[in-house]
């Protein structure tokens, strides 16, 4: 009797299981082009990230080992596809110090945009996210819009409409910017270079960010103003993200190549090139900022 019961429940759970809506990436309802569909497909999702700094004359010797171990993003091309975030805090840098004391639940606000700035329209698709902590799980939260929507909802402080699937993190981040008065503060840019995991390491993502800037003024994206280099550009910033674990032969070689392992926040690092606070006793020797001489014509 046993047997047949058992027998039942599979066909039961099979004839479920057909039933089911099939979910695959063609289930997002935005289709972006070129290196911005590897971004938004990551709609949430929740990972362990562990940055590194590594000299740039080091940078091809790293690229070589992963190139031979993992996928290369099929839009990543090599050196890198540009990464703007233009970052919200409120007036007392709120954000900022929840990094910098290190509190297990911490938030932050950012709109990115995944290619030239200088082609950046009201229409072009950008990425507003919410980036939280817990614990020592990153997770991450996103819907893509066009740009001049994106700026009227967190700028203008107007109504965004949305479908029903995206109406709670639009009425969080409704809130948070209503609440905590968030208004931009600063921005970070950078060329990244990204590997992805196969086989056994699905769910491994490697990316490598050079010339790492930011600007405090003159937010928008296409605005061809000045930035300052917010980490010393001989350093690329590098970023392995696992989902449950990282692969020993990754740790195994960041140690071969001598990669250091930093605590570094882009964002607070751009907050702290501008004066806006004073640098943190945590960060990296290594990371003192360029003198303001030290700038670069916005990419």
């Amino acid at each position: 009797m046993k047997g047949v019961a058992a027998l039942k429940d599979l066909k039961t759970w099979l004839a479920r299981k057909a039933a089911a809506p099939r979910h695959s990436h063609d289930d997002v309802p935005t289709e972006p082009t070129g290196y911005q569909q590897t971004a938004s497909r990551l709609h949430s999702f929740n990972r362990y990230e562990i940055k590194y700094l590594l000299d740039e004359f080091r940078v091809a010797e790293l690229r070589s080992e992963l190139e031979a171990r993992m996928g290369s993003d099929p839009f990543s091309p090599r050196g890198g596809y540009p990464v703007t975030s233009l970052y919200y805090d409120t007036a007392d840098l709120r954000f900022y110090w929840e990094k910098i004391e290190g509190l297990r639940f911490r938030r932050k606000l950012r709109m990115r945009l995944y290619g030239q700035p200088a082609d950046c329209t009201d229409q072009t698709p950008v990425q507003v996210e919410i980036k939280q902590r817990v614990n020592r799980v990153t997770q991450k939260r996103r819907i893509e819009l066009p740009y001049g929507d994106a700026l009227q909802w967190l700028d203008a402080r107007e109504a965004l409409e949305c479908h029903r699937s995206q109406k709670g993190f639009v009425d969080e981040v409704t809130t948070l910017v209503g609440n905590l008065d968030l208004r931009p503060i600063v921005t970070t840019g950078y060329l990244r270079e990204a590997f992805v995991g196969r086989d056994a390491d699905l769910g491994l993502r490697v990316t490598i960010d050079h010339q790492v800037h930011g600007r405090d003024r003159d937010f928008h994206f296409a605005s061809g103003a000045t930035n300052r280099f917010i980490i010393p550009p001989k350093l690329a910033v590098v970023e392995i993200k696992a989902n449950e674990r990282v692969p020993y032969w990754v740790t195994d070689l960041a140690a071969l190549i001598d990669m250091s392992v930093v605590r570094v926040s882009k964002y607070c690092q751009s907050v702290q090139a501008f004066g806006m606070a004073p640098r943190s006793r945590d960060g990296a020797p290594e990371l003192v900022t360029a003198p303001a001489g030290n700038s670069m014509t916005a990419t």
